[in-house]
């Protein structure tokens, strides 16, 4: 029998899951989501993904902008929602919003738990240069992401992966393992395993402040660094006082002193080894490969990279 669901969610990631749990004949009673926002050139206030493809299928939609009070704890208990899952949503859950669903709130997470608890799963699974990682359906509790694992699908980070690139996989293999779960869950088959006490780390929240590239750093660490930024907010360099992101890079032979081009091809020395740089974007215009990058900025061996 399909399950009254209440879902919430904000960003891109959410938006398969909740398109197939739609597709599955469940009934989705309420999709919560971040309030609409100013967005582009215009700052025209722009709904959420979630938002807008809940009004494609016509769900009712609310964005409060807390789940504290009593009224929003009321108004979410009135939904009478068999389970509610929850994919990035952006509020804290208090305890009486967890237990108001039949069976609790399940919420897809990004990351091999309990590695990588917290706000940017995917970026610092990339930038510790992990080789591995997976998505998880897990039962919430009041703890951060410390709440028992009910089904995990794995996958390898491969080398020069991006974090938009895991980003797009776990997207897709979440929404299909969270549908597995739901159909689990209608058969009385859905069982829960406590995370394990060792190996946990917290993947805090990416700020400005480690955005800038330190080419003094290993070369791998430094590839690393830039493809777990990838695409946003990005890993940045100057050259001739102009802010440069790079998206993609590599790593490749070569020794100098930090920061100094080894080529005209963008390979850069890193405090050991060194990387070349793939794709990148002047401030305030579009990505663009190495080559169109250099053919605008012509970059020779010997320059240096701030």
């Amino acid at each position: 029998m399909p399950l009254n669901i209440v879902f919430m969610g904000t960003p891109d990631f959410s938006v398969p899951t909740l398109a197939e749990i739609v597709g599955h004949g469940h009934t989705v009673k309420a999709v919560y989501t971040r309030a609409p926002a100013p967005a582009g050139r215009g700052m025209a206030l722009t709904k959420s993904p979630v938002h807008q493809l809940a009004d494609r299928f016509a769900i009712p939609v609310l964005h409060p902008k807390t789940l504290r009070t009593e009224e929003a704890q009321e108004a979410f208990r009135a939904h009478g929602a068999d389970v509610a899952v929850v994919v990035a949503y952006g509020l804290i859950l208090p305890k009486p919003v967890l237990e108001a669903p039949v069976y609790g709130c399940l919420n897809l997470h990004g990351s091999l738990l309990p590695r990588w608890r917290g706000a940017a799963p995917i970026q610092r699974a990339v930038m510790a240069g992990d080789a591995e990682t997976g998505v998880m359906v897990m039962k919430m509790d009041e703890g951060l992401d410390t709440g028992p694992v009910a089904m995990a699908e794995r996958f390898a980070i491969k080398a020069d992966d991006t974090a938009g690139d895991v980003h797009d996989r776990m997207m897709a293999l979440g929404a299909d393992l969270m549908v597995r779960a739901l159909s689990a869950l209608e058969r009385g088959g859905l069982a829960f395993t406590p995370q394990a006490e060792e190996g946990v780390t917290y993947a805090r929240k990416i700020e400005k402040t480690e955005t800038r590239i330190d080419w003094s750093r290993q070369a791998s660490e430094v590839h690393n660094h830039i493809r777990g930024l990838s695409p946003f907010p990005g890993a940045w360099f100057e050259l001739d006082g102009v802010r440069v992101k790079v998206l993609r890079s590599t790593l490749v032979e070569g020794s100098g002193t930090p920061g100094t081009a080894l080529d005209d091809r963008l390979a850069i020395a890193c405090g050991a080894g060194a990387v070349r740089l793939i794709e990148l974007q002047r401030a305030g215009k579009a990505p663009m490969a190495a080559d169109a990058f250099l053919r605008g900025t012509p970059v020779a061996a010997g320059s240096t990279a701030g």
